[in-house]
């Protein structure tokens, strides 16, 4: 058989579509191969990036720390409290009795004087607040304070560690004034008169 190289095929046999086949095959299994490469160095490229962005980016400022709440003060009127004393001085001569130089009487005069005292502070106390233990328990009698406690009704005392619920020893009941009925003050009425001056004329 006698291969002439300088003409070109006639005619397609069996031998050229094989390699024409082989060819195109490798071809497309090139343009894929590349076509991975390209995939792995983009992603690769964005890797390096984000890391890049992620070292050189500033550090995010840090959300401002909520201040802590601070108690409201509330103005409080001193007419009340200065009712309060005149009713006491009323009935039970309260601020006469606080304001007495005891040191020259005899305890059976003061003993005498204060009974005065307690029997009138006692009926006016009664008549214009209504009083109610805080805990109702028996007092020297062992207590548990659970979670959530009121730290304005109850007072912890002695070793106080660790959360609650505590068990203590009841040393007082406490009071909570839950009523208060003082008679209404008429327009200019001076509230600061705690006892009038008396004049026997």
């Amino acid at each position: 058989m006698t291969f002439n190289f300088s003409t070109p095929p006639q005619s397609i046999d069996i031998v050229h579509l094989v390699l024409a086949v082989l060819a195109l095959i490798f071809f497309i299994l090139f343009l894929i191969k590349s076509g991975k490469k390209s995939a792995e160095t983009t992603q690769n490229t964005d890797l390096e990036t984000t890391e890049t962005n992620t070292e050189t980016a500033p550090p995010a400022p840090e959300a401002p720390k909520p201040e802590p709440t601070k108690p409201t003060l509330k103005d409080t009127t001193p007419e009340s409290a200065l009712q309060l004393l005149a009713l006491l001085q009323q009935d039970a001569r309260f601020v006469d009795f606080i304001n007495e130089d005891l040191t020259g009487f005899s305890d059976s005069d003061v003993g005498a004087a204060a009974r005065v005292v307690h029997e009138g502070a006692k009926k006016t106390l009664a008549e214009y607040f209504t009083f109610t233990p805080v805990k109702s328990e028996e007092e020297e009698t062992r207590i548990t304070i659970e979670n959530g406690f009121k730290p304005t009704e109850v007072r912890l005392t002695g070793n106080v560690i660790g959360e609650p619920p505590f068990t203590g020893t009841l040393v007082h009941k406490g009071w909570k004034v839950t009523d208060v009925k003082l008679p209404k003050l008429s327009s200019g009425h001076d509230t600061s008169i705690i006892a009038q001056a008396e004049v026997e004329l």
